[in-house]
């Protein structure tokens, strides 16, 4: 009879869990209901956009791919060039870019998904997670905002590590307990845009999770949203790296630091993340209360309209409020820009350097609440 009953006790806190489980999952699936297009709006948008197209990228040698999307539907999109100058293989929808920065908006919206699940705090000090680390104060919502203080790796990786090496989040890490190079400035004084707090981040959703953050990535994030063809780069890529051009049309070689994630290294699509965007706007990833959070400024030293949240970049005006964030590395631009009254979407994504790329956030000035806006931060 005990048997029985134990077994009686198990299967309804078993149902349990799984009804506080599918309740949980639920809150990420309220739809966001977007206002269907008419087909004369659709012509309008092409238009107008085709228009800045050619004004903005038509003439520079543009090598990549643009996609404009209005309440989730896209209104245009265009490919040039080729993902490599050697085969001379033409850029397509299914070519995957490195988003370089823009991988930042993933690893932010990740800790803040871990933070929901309740499995971190972003007020926890980084010695919760390394000990060792020399540096007292700083918090997990410090390293989102980029206002922890910490020195930037790109600026003491050239004698830090060897230059035929494959550097690693680790490796930057036991560096930094090492060496214990100088703080930039103290923590939570000012906004200092470092990528080391986003290497740092990765790690951390390494150890909270107990894995690897381009499998963390791939389960939780990509593959529940249809980004399937999106990747972390990491050491297990290099043999099959495709690289970037640079003015010249000559490739970049893999660098020491190339194999360092959370700052960068995600691969993705133009239409891929526009997945993204929708994910966002349906609550897949994180709430609509946290999503909120993560787009309120942080930065208020000085008055401007430019600021920083956790993980976005923010551009906030009488008229309109863009949540984005570029990116640069090698010779890939990036730029993934949401348009949060117009319920519209800019992404731009290159494999050859070219600077004009960032102007297609003004392309924003094909819908109503957006025009006449200063430029993006790069």
């Amino acid at each position: 009879m005990k048997n029985y009953t134990l077994l009686f006790i198990f299967f309804i806190g078993f149902i349990s869990c799984e009804n506080s489980t599918s309740q949980y999952q639920n809150e990420y699936k309220k739809l966001f209901n977007f206002r269907k297009l008419k087909n004369s709006e659709k012509k309008m948008y092409y238009n107008k956009s085709e228009i800045l197209y050619n004004q903005l990228l038509g003439r520079s040698n543009f090598n990549g791919g643009i996609l404009i999307a209005k309440n989730g539907e896209i209104v245009y999109e265009k490919y040039n060039g080729y993902s490599n100058s050697t085969t001379k293989e033409p850029i397509n929808s299914n070519t995957t870019f490195h988003i370089a920065s823009v991988s930042k908006t993933f690893t932010a919206m990740a800790i803040l998904r871990l933070w929901e699940q309740h499995k971190l705090n972003i007020s926890d000090s980084l010695q919760q997670f390394f000990p060792s680390l020399p540096y007292h104060n700083i918090t997990v919502k410090d390293l989102l905002s980029h206002r922890s203080g910490l020195p930037n790796y790109l600026y003491f990786s050239d004698t830090a590590f060897k230059k035929n090496s494959r550097v690693t989040n680790n490796d930057v890490l036991n560096y930094m307990i090492y060496a214990q190079p100088a703080l930039y400035a103290k923590p939570n004084k000012i906004f200092h845009y470092c990528n080391t707090n986003y290497v740092l981040l990765a790690l951390i959703i390494e150890k909270t999770t107990g894995i690897s953050y381009p499998k963390y990535m791939k389960d939780s994030i990509f593959n529940p949203i249809g980004m399937k063809n999106s990747f972390v780069f990491g050491i297990k890529d290099t043999n099959n790296y495709s690289p970037s051009y640079g003015y010249n049309n000559q490739p970049f070689n893999l660098e020491n630091i190339d194999c360092i994630y959370g700052d960068k290294n995600i691969y993705s699509t133009v239409q891929e993340l526009l997945l993204w965007d929708k994910a966002l706007y349906n609550n897949s990833i994180v709430s609509e209360d946290t999503y909120k959070i993560a787009t309120e400024p942080c930065s208020n030293e000085r008055k401007s309209i430019h600021n920083y949240g956790l993980g976005w970049r923010l551009f906030i005006s009488k008229s309109d409020k863009k949540v984005y964030h570029n990116g640069w590395w090698h010779g890939n631009n990036a730029v993934f820009v949401r348009l949060i009254k117009d319920t519209a979407t800019i992404i731009t994504l290159g494999n050859k350097y070219n600077k004009s790329i960032y102007t297609t956030a003004k392309m924003a000035n094909i819908f109503s609440t957006s025009k006449n806006e200063e430029d993006l931060e790069e």
